[in-house]
């Protein structure tokens, strides 16, 4: 199986990651190999060039017509229909699994898996948007836009480490997605590097941001994160990625209001 992955064109795993990560009918156009979606991950802050650009320019073009809370509930709004709100299902299931699954592994897991969402998913994403559309609010927005093209996909960045940091906690076959990511090879982790710092250099560059927060807070972040679910799981799921992509991004806005 690692050899037809490594056999597939390098355009096909990218259309791939498009395809899972957005809800833009590419597939329409062309269907890569299955198993390039073992790879998505490789790519996934490339998506984020794509979904925070398109949230960034809901977000400062209609402040140019519209009020400004109204613009930026417009580009949150704007980037759940282009994700199919994916990232904040996983939040919620992890939200839900991690608070009411107690210490039982195999609980948490099912909680997770169930396609119903609890009291502690809702309450944790209405905490979670409140906090984002607050944060961007507190920014012009020139600074909102940029910051939202530079933590997108450095966020993505950041929580791909799971992947490599540790096992997939389910098999291939209970995965909500029916698909394991590969584990990253060097080559990817450098792509993935390139994907995720470029925005936020080109960000830290433009503004008098302190770098050194910007960067140390969201990775702290993440590796609080990855402890809990290694305490809890010994393993990561899709929900999980989903999960500490969102909060690690969320740190990016918070510590840029700071």
């Amino acid at each position: 199986m690692q050899r037809n992955i490594d056999q597939t064109k390098w355009y096909d795993r990218i259309w791939a990651s498009f395809i899972f990560f957005t809800r833009l009918p590419l597939w329409r156009i062309h269907q890569p190999p299955k198993e390039c979606y073992k790879t998505v991950v490789e790519h996934w802050p490339l998506t984020g060039w794509l979904t925070g650009g398109v949230m960034a320019a809901i977000l400062y073009f209609g402040s140019m017509a519209l009020p400004y809370a109204v613009a930026i509930l417009l580009a949150i709004t704007g980037r759940l229909l282009l994700t199919g709100a994916l990232h904040e299902d996983g939040l919620a299931d992890f939200i839900d699994g991690f608070g009411g699954g107690g210490s039982d592994r195999q609980r948490i897991l099912a909680i997770m898996k169930d396609s119903h969402i609890g009291t502690y998913g809702v309450l944790g994403l209405i905490i979670y948007e409140l906090l984002l559309a607050a944060a961007l609010f507190s920014m012009t927005p020139t600074m909102a836009a940029l910051t939202i093209l530079a933590a997108d996909p450095f966020s993505k960045m950041v929580t791909s480490q799971l992947i490599i940091m540790m096992p997939y906690a389910r098999s291939e076959e209970e995965s909500k997605a029916h698909t394991v990511y590969r584990k990253i090879s060097t080559v990817a982790g450098i792509s993935l590097a390139v994907q995720g710092l470029l925005p936020i250099i080109g960000f830290i560059w433009l503004t008098d941001i302190d770098w050194q927060l910007l960067i140390f807070i969201p990775c702290m972040v993440m590796y609080l994160l990855y402890l809990l679910i290694w305490h809890k799981l010994r393993g990561y799921t899709g929900d999980c990625c989903g999960a500490v992509c969102l909060l690690v991004e969320l740190t990016i806005y918070l510590v840029v209001t700071i």
